[in-house]
């Protein structure tokens, strides 16, 4: 297991992380749609920026999920699609230090609308390199926008795995579980922007341990 010790040394030298976290309809990337994106840059002198978007899936939403994360259909109806918030969230991140809480779920359904972006921008415009395209190449008739890479290349720091680590034995390392045994304050628990500033605290609170 990842013990994480070079995340914890980037972020004492002053590197840039961003926590990110997302609302989805369900639990497979394969099959299921991000409704809501969340992150918080920061470093060890605070937090930088923030970006929240809510996202219209293209489906309703099933009502167990709304029911864990409060979000319905009206919320999302009107929001801008997936393919229209990703390339404003891959400039957000930029080539900073990921941090993500049980990373391999967010990562697995960001992975996966980048990799079908990719697919789909390479074959209508192969020479295109797609990260400089925006919002204003979105006219109609203009090539869709690309990814720069079909699949996130940062670094991430799981803080799952770094709490496990640092801080053995508990009842719970759901990010709930965690924001409570560490005295966290969730202001709004499963929605995106509040849970990615959550993550930033365990992750500095891990740091802190270490």
């Amino acid at each position: 297991m990842d013990s994480y010790d070079w995340a914890m040394d980037a972020y004492r030298e002053g590197a840039a992380f961003t926590a990110f976290d997302i609302e989805t309809t369900g639990l497979d990337p394969k099959l299921h749609r991000i409704v809501e994106l969340g992150a918080v840059k920061f470093d060890h002198r605070g937090i930088i920026s923030r970006f929240s978007v809510l996202i219209d899936p293209g489906i309703p939403m099933p009502p167990e999920a709304g029911r864990v994360n409060k979000i319905t259909d009206e919320m999302l109806a009107g929001k801008p699609p997936i393919d229209r918030v990703l390339p404003d969230f891959i400039r957000f991140i930029g080539n900073t230090i990921l941090a993500a809480h049980n990373a391999p779920f967010d990562c697995g359904f960001i992975n996966e609308n980048l990799k079908s972006l990719y697919e789909k921008g390479r074959k209508a415009s192969p020479a295109q390199s797609g990260f400089f395209d925006g919002p204003e190449n979105d006219a109609e008739g203009a090539a869709p926008w690309t990814p720069p890479y079909p699949a996130l290349p940062h670094k991430i720091a799981d803080t799952l795995l770094m709490a496990r680590r640092l801080f053995p034995g508990l009842s719970s390392y759901k990010l709930g579980g965690l924001a409570a045994f560490l005295k966290i304050d969730t202001k709004d628990a499963h929605r995106a922007e509040d849970d990615a500033r959550v993550c930033m605290e365990i992750f500095i609170q891990c740091v802190e341990k270490k």
